[in-house]
């Protein structure tokens, strides 16, 4: 028998909020745009690998099967494109840092010249909480480093559904107090901090935000977030229009939150279900980066009028013909080049470089 987050991911005509419970009035969907040709051929080459879509395979089988990262690797080397020296040449180092439940694995970014101590950005990964991890998103740290010259700490948390919900939460809060704390030891200066993330990353950069404000830590001095997760509702007029969008789609998204959460009801927790919250007010200011072909494009949207509203300083962009996970492919899809070149200028500035 199919759970009913399976069955919610196909009942589009059922005129409910999904994960939500509330209801809404129903209208027609967009048609779903067609990709631009780069974004089509980085699709086209996850196909050729062999990636089934989210939520046909088992979570183990998932978390082995080919990523867009892949993709965009495999396309490189058909065309003949290598990757900018300035990003080969930026310097790592994996170690762990402290979660709330034991160490979290974490790599440091840094830059290939200069001596620092250096603007520091703490950033999450995505994967719906479930899948992925740093090593497959690691072309987005790199160009931040190069597009801020600051050193950027990528940290990993727990995943569901081994851990469920809120445990990759407490994770990325825990880590970020350590790294504030422990900044000077990374070569960072923590009076120079941001938080980064991409798609549950970015709902986690988010909630580190609210989490510094509540507790009275160092705050950010901006957040980036990468369309995030920000809602409950699988309903929005991006569910409708991209339920079949690859790499993610409706179907997809339910098979995360299947994953993750206990119940239903737990997705309107407030870390979750962030355009709902009304405590916006006295957060750092926002980037925040959306695709047209992404099931989450509408909160992404409405999470950057919530923080207008609130009184926080945004700036949001919708990037055309692109889907899901294009913020890491700058060396095949001319959009991410774009959309991180606004993120590095919108973090220079809060760094006042």
């Amino acid at each position: 028998m199919k759970s009913n987050f399976a069955v919610a991911a196909t009942i589009a005509l059922a005129g409910l909020a999904t994960f939500g419970g509330a209801a809404m009035a129903q209208t027609t969907p967009e048609k779903m745009a067609t990709p631009s040709m780069q974004m089509q051929a980085v699709l086209d080459k996850l196909a050729e690998l062999g990636a089934k879509p989210l939520g046909t395979l088992s979570v183990e089988e998932t978390r082995k099967q080919p990523t867009p990262a892949d993709a965009v690797k495999a396309v490189m080397k058909d065309k003949g494109i290598t990757a900018p020296e300035a990003i080969t040449a930026v310097k790592t180092r994996d170690f762990t840092i402290p979660g709330a439940d034991g160490p979290v694995p974490a790599r440091l970014y840094t830059p290939a010249t200069g001596d620092g101590p250096f603007p520091l950005i703490v950033y999450f990964h995505g994967g719906g909480w479930v899948i992925a991890n740093i090593d497959v998103y690691d072309a987005s740290p790199r160009a931040l480093v190069v597009g801020t010259d600051a050193i950027v700490v990528s940290v990993s948390y727990r995943q569901a559904p081994e851990f469920k919900f809120p445990a990759a939460h407490d994770d990325v809060i825990a880590a970020y107090k350590w790294i504030v704390e422990n900044s000077g030891e990374l070569n960072g200066d923590a009076t120079k901090i941001a938080v980064v993330g991409e798609s549950a990353g970015g709902n986690l950069a988010a909630n580190v935000a609210i989490a510094a404000r509540d507790n009275g830590w160092t705050q950010p001095l901006h957040q980036v977030l990468i369309y995030p997760v920000a809602g409950n509702d699988m309903m929005t007029p991006s569910y409708e229009e991209n339920a079949d969008a690859q790499p993610l789609g409706k179907a997809g998204m339910a098979w995360f939150v299947e994953q993750v959460f206990n119940t239903k009801e737990e997705t309107a927790d407030p870390r979750l279900n962030l355009v709902a919250r009304t405590d916006l007010a006295g957060l750092p200011p926002a980037t925040i980066i959306n695709a047209q072909i992404d099931p989450l494009r509408s909160e992404g949207e409405a999470l950057a009028k919530a923080l207008e509203a609130a009184g926080v300083a945004v700036t949001q962009k919708t990037y055309p013909a692109v889907t899901h996970e294009f913020f890491g492919m700058a060396t095949v899809v001319d959009e991410a080049r774009d959309a991180q070149a606004l993120a590095s200028g919108e973090l220079r500035k809060a760094f006042g470089n």
